[in-house]
C-alpha cells in the first residue's frame, strides 16, 4: 500500500471541494426546455379558455341518453303517423274499387274473390277459445348477482325463444295469432334487437305475450313437444325466466292493418 504525505492529500481534498462548489455547466438541451415550457403552458391556457367558452357553463361530457330517448320517441311517433296515413290510403283505394266494381263485372268478380280470402290472410278480426303464452326476462336480484353458472344472455328472452313459441302454436293448428296484440300473418317477421322485440316497425319490451285461437288441447300439446320451447322452459327453471301458459275461453285477434305488399315471392316446389 502506498502512503502519501499529508500536505498533498489535503491539497487534493481542497481542490475537489472547490470544484464541487463551482456552478456546473448546463446541458445543451437545457435552453430548449426553458423556451418550450412557457409555450406549452400558454397553449394549455388557450385550450382551457376555449373549452370554457364553448361549454358556456354546461358539461361538455353530458350524458346523451336523454337525447337518444327523445329521438326514439320521435321516430315512434313518425312511424305511427305513417301507419295512420297508410290506413287512410288503403281505405280510399277500397272505396274506389267498390265504385269501380259496380260498373265492371270483371273487377267485381276479382274483388269478391279477394274478400273471400281475407279471413285466411288474417285481414279480418276473429275471436274464440285459445291459449296465451307469456315470456319474460329473469328479474334482477337486489344485490346484482346472477344464478350459478348463468351468463347475462341466459337471463333474457331471445328471438329464437319467441319464434319457437310462434312455430309451435302454428304447428298445433292455430287459426289466428297475435304477438303483443299485433296480428301475425304469413309475412310477419319476428326480430329481436337486444332484449326488445321489433314487429311491424314497432318496438316492444318484455314480457312478450303470444295469443293463439284454436283447439286448446292441441295447442298445449304442441308447446310441450316443441324442442325450442322445452329448452326455454328448462332455462326458466334454472335461471328464473318467466314462462306462463293460460287457457282462455275468448281470445281476441284483431285484423291485420299493416302493409300486405310483397317485395319478393317464390312458388313452392
Amino acid at each position: 500500500m502506498e502512503y502519501t504525505s499529508g500536505d498533498s492529500s489535503w491539497a487534493r481534498a481542497f481542490r475537489r471541494l472547490g470544484s464541487a462548489m463551482l456552478p456546473r455547466r448546463h446541458r445543451k438541451h437545457g435552453f430548449a426546455w426553458s423556451v418550450l415550457t412557457p409555450v406549452v403552458l400558454a397553449a394549455a391556457g388557450m385550450l382551457f379558455s376555449l373549452t370554457a367558452a364553448t361549454a358556456q357553463g354546461t358539461d361538455l361530457r353530458e350524458d346523451r341518453r336523454p337525447e337518444l330517448t327523445n329521438l326514439i320517441s320521435e321516430r315512434k311517433q313518425e312511424i305511427a303517423a305513417g301507419r295512420d296515413r297508410a290506413g287512410r290510403l288503403r281505405a280510399a283505394i277500397d272505396a274506389q274499387q267498390q265504385q269501380q266494381a259496380g260498373a265492371d263485372d270483371r273487377v267485381d268478380a276479382q274483388r269478391r274473390r279477394g274478400n273471400d280470402q281475407q279471413a285466411a290472410a288474417g285481414l279480418t278480426a276473429v275471436h274464440g277459445p285459445g291459449v296465451v303464452v307469456v315470456l319474460d326476462d329473469a328479474p334482477r336480484r337486489p344485490d346484482g348477482s346472477r344464478p350459478a353458472g348463468a351468463t347475462p344472455d341466459d337471463l333474457v328472452v331471445h328471438q329464437q325463444d319467441v319464434q319457437a313459441v310462434v312455430n309451435a302454436l302454428w304447428a298445433g293448428g292455430a287459426e289466428a295469432m297475435t304477438l303483443m296484440g299485433v296480428r301475425v300473418i304469413a309475412t310477419s317477421a319476428v326480430r329481436c334487437v337486444g332484449n326488445t322485440l321489433l314487429l311491424d316497425g314497432q318496438v316492444y319490451s318484455p314480457p312478450f305475450e303470444i295469443a293463439a285461437i284454436g283447439d286448446q288441447a292441441r295447442l298445449q300439446h304442441s308447446l310441450d313437444e316443441a324442442e325450442g320451447v322445452r329448452l326455454f322452459k328448462e332455462a326458466a327453471d334454472n335461471f328464473g325466466l318467466g314462462y306462463q301458459v293460460r287457457v282462455e275461453a275468448d281470445v281476441q285477434a284483431g285484423a291485420y292493418d299493416g302493409s300486405t305488399a310483397l317485395r319478393s315471392a317464390r312458388t313452392g316446389s
